[in-house]
This record gives C-alpha cells, sequence and structure tokens, in this order.
C-alpha cells in the first residue's frame, strides 16, 4: 500500500502510545514439505535422530532466550521450548518417519495432530496452536540449514508488522529499535499482548487483511490507544506527537505512586500474578499488593492433585513478597481452557459454558475446600494486618456465593467472588450481602456478554473492554456495591489501560489489578485527573454506540483536561 495520501486503517488497540517509523515484516517463514520419496528403511533411525538435534537445538535456543528474559517473557520462552522437547509430539515424528516420512514431512504431520487437539479444545488451548506452529517451523528452518523464522535484523526504528506473532519472538523483541508492533491477527488477551503490555511497546491487534497491504518501508503512524494506523501521516504533526509521548512515558516511569486522583481520591493499584516470582518482581514495582493470583498454574503443572502441604508452600511464595500487603487468592480456576485431567471433564461440547471455575468444585468440593486449606495454612505466618482475600471463580448465583462464602469464613479468610457471569453483575444485590468484596473479570465478563470468544481473532472487535455493553454491567456492580458496603475490584486486562482505568474510577471501582509493569502508566494517568473529570468520562463512555467511540470520546476529554 503506497499513496501520497493519508489513509487510515483499524485493529484492535491494547497497548496505547504513538510510533511513527518504517514498516518491517517478520522473517517469513518455511514453506511446508510435502511427500516424497519414502526414506529407505535402513536410513529411518537417522532420519529421527536429524530431528532430534534439531528439536534439541532449537529448545536449547529458546531456553536461553528465556534465561535472559523475565516475568511473562521468561514463562512463555520457557513454556515454547519445553513444547520442542515435548514426548507426544516427538513420539508422534518417530512415528512418521518410521512409515518413511522424511524429517521434516513427519514434523508437519505430528504438529497437525496436536493443532487439531488444541483447536477442538478450544480457549488457550486453541491459542498454543500458534506456539506449536512455530515450533515447527523452527525445526524445519533448522533441518533445512535455514535462518530461524521471526524477528528481522533492525536497524534505526521500525514498526514490526506480522501476522500473528510467535510468543517467542513477542518476548525478545528489542524495544531500542522497535518501536510499535501491529499483528493481523490476535486478541486482547493473546500472547502478543500480554507481553507487549510487559514491554510497554504501543500495539495493535486484530489489524485484518487490510495489513497485508502495507509494504516494508512504508512510513507509518501507529496510535496504540484507538488502534489505528495511518500511512502518509503529515510528517512534522507525527514526529511532534511521538516526542509528547516519549516525554509523558518518561514523567511515567518517575511516578511512584500511590495512586489517587488529582483531589485526593485514593485507588488501590494491585498485581496480577501467577506463581512466586511474578510476585516478587511486583515487589519491586509500584504494586500496593496482589489483585489476582491465579493458583491454577501449580494445579496445570502436576499429573496428580498437589497435597495441602504442597500447595500451601507454594502459595507462600506468593504471600512472601508481600508479607504485610493484602493478596488476593483465586481459587482453581479450572475448565475450559485449562483443563485438568483429575478435576474437569475431557467431552464437553461446549467447555467455556460448561463445568469451569467453581462449578467444578459441586461433584467434587473436596477439591475446593483443601485448597482452601491450603491457603489458610500458608498464610498462618501472614502478618495481623496483611489481609488474605480469596475469591471464586465463575460465581453466577446468590447460593453460590454464599455457599463459598461460608466455607472461606470457616478458615478464617475473607471471603470474595469474580463478577465475570453477567448473571452475577445483574444480580450484585443479591449476591454482594453474602461477601466482603468482588473482583470484575473483564476479560471473561466481556466474553460472556458479547456471546463471543475472547481468543477469537476474527471476534477481537466484540471482545473489546470499552464496549458499553460491558461498562454499564459494571456501573451497576458498582452501584450496588456502594450501596452494600462492598469494594470493588478489577482484575482483568481493561485494568492496565490508563484511559479506560480513568473510566473505570469514575464507575466506582476501588482497585485496578494488571501486569505490575502497567501499572504506573495507569497510576500517572488516574492522578492528573479529579474525580469528577473521572466520573464525566465514564459518562461519555456509557452513551457511545460502541467501543471505538468510547476510546476516541475519552481521549478528547482528556485531552481537553489537560489543556
Amino acid at each position: 500500500m503506497s499513496s501520497a495520501e493519508e489513509t487510515t486503517i483499524s485493529g484492535t488497540g491494547v497497548v496505547a502510545g504513538i510510533a511513527y517509523a518504517e514498516a518491517v515484516w517478520v522473517r517469513p517463514r518455511p514453506e511446508l514439505p510435502g511427500a516424497s520419496t519414502p526414506v529407505p528403511e535402513e536410513q529411518r533411525d537417522a532420519e529421527f535422530d536429524r530431528f532430534v538435534e534439531a528439536a534439541d537445538l532449537v529448545a536449547s535456543r529458546l531456553e536461553q532466550r528465556a534465561n535472559g528474559a523475565d516475568g511473562q517473557a521468561a514463562e512463555v520462552l520457557d513454556a515454547t521450548s519445553r513444547m520442542a522437547k515435548d514426548r507426544g509430539w516427538h513420539k508422534a515424528v518417530r512415528k512418521g518417519v518410521r512409515t518413511g516420512k522424511t524429517a521434516e514431512y513427519a514434523v508437519v504431520g505430528a504438529t497437525d495432530k496436536f493443532v487439531t487437539m488444541f483447536e477442538a479444545a478450544g480457549g488457550i488451548m486453541a491459542e498454543r496452536t500458534t506456539d506449536l506452529k512455530d515450533v515447527r517451523d523452527r525445526v524445519i528452518a533448522q533441518l533445512r540449514g535455514e535462518p530461524e523464522p521471526g524477528l528481522p535484523a533492525v536497524e534505526g526504528e521500525a514498526v514490526l508488522l506480522a501476522d500473528d506473532l510467535a510468543p517467542a519472538d513477542t518476548a525478545t523483541l528489542d524495544t531500542a529499535h522497535i518501536k510499535a508492533l501491529v499483528t493481523e491477527l490476535g486478541g486482547p488477551t493473546s500472547h502478543t499482548a500480554i507481553i507487549a503490555r510487559q514491554l510497554d511497546i504501543p500495539c495493535i491487534v486484530a489489524m485484518g487483511a487490510s495489513l497485508r497491504d502495507i509494504e516494508a518501508g512504508t512510513v507509518l503512524y501507529v496510535d496504540g490507544a484507538v488502534g489505528n494506523v495511518t500511512i502518509g501521516a503529515d510528517e512534522e504533526t507525527s514526529k511532534q506527537a511521538v516526542a509528547e509521548y516519549r516525554e509523558r512515558a518518561e514523567k511515567v516511569a518517575q511516578w511512584t505512586g500511590p495512586a489517587e486522583t488529582a483531589d485526593g481520591h485514593r485507588v488501590q493499584l494491585l498485581a496480577n500474578v501467577a506463581d512466586g516470582n511474578a510476585a516478587r518482581i511486583a515487589s519491586d514495582s509500584v504494586a500496593e499488593g496482589i489483585g489476582l493470583y491465579r493458583t491454577e498454574l501449580s494445579f496445570l503443572s502436576a499429573s496428580e492433585e498437589p497435597t495441602v502441604e504442597e500447595q500451601a508452600r507454594i502459595y507462600a511464595k506468593v504471600f512472601n513478597a508481600y508479607p504485610e500487603s493484602k493478596v488476593v487468592v483465586r481459587t482453581l480456576d479450572a475448565g475450559s481452557d485449562k483443563p485438568i485431567s483429575y478435576a474437569t471433564m475431557s467431552d464437553e461440547e461446549n467447555p467455556a459454558l460448561g463445568v469451569r471455575g467453581l462449578r467444578v468444585a459441586r461433584d467434587n468440593e473436596a477439591l475446593l475446600t483443601r485448597q482452601l486449606d491450603a491457603i489458610a495454612l500458608a498464610a498462618e505466618n501472614r502478618d495481623d494486618n496483611a489481609p488474605t482475600w480469596v475469591m471464586a471463580p465463575m460465581v453466577a448465583t446468590a447460593a453460590e456465593a454464599q455457599w463459598f462464602a461460608g466455607l472461606c469464613r470457616e478458615r478464617n479468610l475473607v471471603a470474595g467472588a469474580m463478577i465475570e457471569v453477567p448473571a452475577a453483575a445483574l444480580m450484585a444485590d443479591t449476591i454482594m450481602p453474602h461477601l466482603d468484596f468482588v473482583s470484575i473479570g473483564t476479560n471473561d465478563l466481556t466474553q460472556y456478554t458479547m456471546a463471543a470468544d475472547r481468543l477469537s481473532s476474527q471476534l477481537a472487535y466484540l471482545t473489546d473492554p470499552w464496549q458499553p455493553a460491558v461498562l454499564r454491567l459494571i456501573q451497576h456492580t458498582c452501584v450496588v456495591g456502594h450501596d452494600n458496603n462492598v469494594p470493588v475490584g478489577v482484575c482483568g486486562e481493561a485494568a492496565a489501560d490508563p484511559m479506560l482505568a480513568c473510566v473505570l474510577t469514575g464507575l466506582g471501582v476501588n482497585s485496578l489489578s494488571a501486569a505490575s509493569t502497567a501499572l504506573a502508566g495507569v497510576g500517572a494517568q488516574v492522578s492528573e485527573l479529579t474525580l469528577e473529570q473521572c466520573q464525566k468520562l465514564a459518562d461519555v463512555a456509557l452513551a457511545s454506540s460502541g467501543p471505538s467511540e468510547a476510546r476516541e470520546a475519552v481521549r478528547e476529554l482528556i485531552e481537553k483536561y489537560r489543556d
């Protein structure tokens, strides 16, 4: 695409920021091999050994990248490296080679088998197909002696374009040269989006097929806040906008909290973590505590349910990072995109609407009570003034809330629930009286409100937390929370968006929990506005006809307040 006239295409903005630079595309994926002359039987063992050597080299390179990264980037790289060594995948490749297929062709067949399985599972499992295909392509390139696909060598500054950037590449972006990231596919909760937030690099996903028309070398103006890429933008105006953005970014980097509006209204900033390492990293940030501890990691990595004592040791590592601060623990969120062999059903036709979250405990209450026992055990040595809050995912009714709260209080734990099912938001007046707090999971609340899979690239325009319908449910929840003196937090990805954080504050949200790297930007933005101004931002967002209109209206009003 090349034109002297200004042309703008739109996607889903997931990390705010401005960039103005030439476009570069990721190195192309290798052409996949087809069937060929069968490998002679006496050479097949050597052919499989050739695959193992290539897979080991790919895994080793990914492990080296993981060792040089931290936080979620390190976790993603480590998980991808383990895919390259997966026994099941290797076994499937061996089976293919034994039938006479070349190593390259056997890799394709084995990968297709697992991709089909992951896509059938849906959710996060479906998203892992990107990771597996990335491993496939790296191994094929290694077998052929070709350069690994992925990030190009870049001199100067550039905007990186890709169909759907592999997590291994996103995690190791050189932000000194890559100033923005734009993908054709992906969604607000994809690996690309999550790591881009950690790197604090402007990012737009789900741009669609129109992105392919942009040629390498085309100068682009990228606005991550509203999700626009402009070709042919005025150079002087664009460079001025970049300078203002970078000046603001420097101020954000110096912001140390605590978060409060310009007229002194406090908003607690908390971190989302999945393990003790992430909690330690968060403790060095502006995060005042943990707003979402995802406990399922310790279950997903185990072949059988960890004992109470084993769980307690794992949880204590997170508690130790914040010995005197609030930690909010989410009980096992199994099912749907996080299947666990010993805890969840394996044959549900629609797992996202099936037995997941708290629903798993209906037929297996002991799984839940053992986890609560472990949380209570891990919390025994915490400071008396450091509250341990526990919330259940997928609460939909008052009866569920009452039952869960009773189990928590038997163990002296502060009882709460996730508001992510629209019914829970609409019936908050019946649910809140049983609870000490609630936390809104905007990722799932958006998915269920809009009836759209939050990991579908084609539906990213729907699974946008700026959807006015979602904001109205949040507003209702906050009103009921205020009436019942029950604090309302937000722990979904919406809390990482500085502009949306101001809207949430205006709606009445008491705390915001996100990746720790995103919190300074959120706090700095909130501190520039009064509570009344945040409430006016909420009003214009609620009155908008769609998410793009809401973003633009809020941005215009913030700029007006700055002037």
